[in-house]
């Protein structure tokens, strides 16, 4: 994916300082450790634009497998029963998508997630080992 990045977006300002845990064929995944849920991430497309159909073909088939993996090795990495799965832009309009899992029992059983609810989704390293099995789950699905 070709570059092309705006310094008004503070996205690609976000994503050109930021430590990815991956760089994918055409977005980035992002996680950290003040994530609203255990295994939260996001990933912005490398080139900025807002909306999907801006993406060449090429672009959008290629964020599409992005998305296809990093769902794998999260859903593999954290053992969740089901993904969410949010594209806004409204905010920050910047191509961009969210992974929510869920999980049996989770505050949001029932409801959408309200990320805005949740304090602390890690306790002392548990982010670290969550990160390191997203990565050896990438690294099976063939990138990274």
């Amino acid at each position: 994916m070709t570059g092309g990045s705006r310094p008004d977006c503070p996205i690609c300002r976000s994503i050109a300082v930021d430590t990815a845990v991956a760089e994918l064929e055409a977005s980035r995944l992002m996680m950290s450790e003040d994530a609203p849920m255990r295994g939260y991430a996001w990933l912005p497309a490398r080139r900025h634009v807002v909306e999907l159909h801006e993406l060449t073909d090429a672009e959008g088939n290629a964020f599409m497998r992005d998305v296809r993996l990093v769902s794998r090795a999260i859903a593999a990495a954290t053992g969740a029963v089901k993904l969410n799965y949010e594209i806004h832009g409204n905010t920050v309009p910047h191509l961009h998508l969210h992974i929510f899992p869920r999980y049996p029992g989770d505050p949001f059983e029932g409801r959408p997630i309200d990320p805005r609810e949740i304090r602390r989704a890690y306790g002392p390293g548990e982010f670290a080992t969550l990160r390191e099995r997203v990565l050896e789950e990438l690294s099976r699905g063939g990138t990274v």
